[in-house]
């Protein structure tokens, strides 16, 4: 891949310049009743929903739960893996007692801990089996996000990586009822990661780091 062309959005991709009114709409500190913990790294994780996961439409499933905000944010501040797991705990039992329609889905985000990507996925492993010790599988489940991530299989510099690389470590939890509703309405679902993969292919490394030339943090 030759990194120093200039990247061009791929067709059909958002443009990350221009401002949905939708997103407006939720960029008042009034529109954030979800949100939780430091308010630097709750703006930089916004610019990577917005820029990125949105923006580049790498998951066509977020806009819609962002602009009603139904996206729980919350930053930990726990010293240690441990205390964070705790905290992983308390959000999936609130999330379950939580209405969808008040909360759909909960970002937990620690920006400290677990900065090497194998022992953050080593984490993630034992929360997706505290779900299945608590009976949730089918309920819910754990997706994953890391400023190093890497899929299975990749060089750690292979630009797909991209696509699950956020500003800081972070545990994801969705309502498997939440996505089955919107599979249903997507019938194309299967060709989701293909199309992202072209699309970070076609965006490139300068393309992805003009994204966040403005944010000291962004998602490198």
């Amino acid at each position: 891949m030759n990194t120093q062309q200039d990247p061009k959005p791929p067709e059909g991709a958002a443009n990350s310049d221009a401002t949905d009114p939708r997103l407006d709409a939720v960029a008042g500190d009034e529109a954030r009743p979800h949100q939780i913990g430091d308010a630097d790294v709750i703006a930089a994780m916004r610019r990577w929903l917005e820029r990125a996961v949105i923006g580049l439409n790498l998951c066509p499933f977020a806009k819609s739960v962002y602009v009603r905000n139904q996206v729980r944010i919350v930053v930990s501040e726990a010293r240690n893996a441990e205390d964070w797991f705790a905290e992983f705990e308390h959000e999936v039992e609130l999330l379950l007692a939580t209405d969808a329609a008040e909360v759909d889905t909960t970002l937990l985000v620690h920006p400290k801990l677990l900065r090497d990507f194998m022992d953050f996925n080593e984490f993630v492993s034992i929360a997706e089996d505290r779900l299945g010790e608590l009976e949730l599988d089918g309920v819910l489940q754990v997706a994953s996000f890391h400023p190093r991530f890497q899929f299975e299989g990749t060089a750690p510099d292979e630009i797909g990586n991209y696509t699950n690389r956020a500003p800081f470590p972070t545990l994801h939890l969705l309502r498997e009822a939440s996505l089955d509703r919107a599979i249903e309405s997507m019938p194309d679902t299967d060709e989701i990661w293909k199309r992202n993969v072209a699309t970070m292919d076609s965006l490139g490394y300068d393309g992805w780091n003009a994204l966040w030339n403005d944010d000291p943090e962004g998602a490198h």
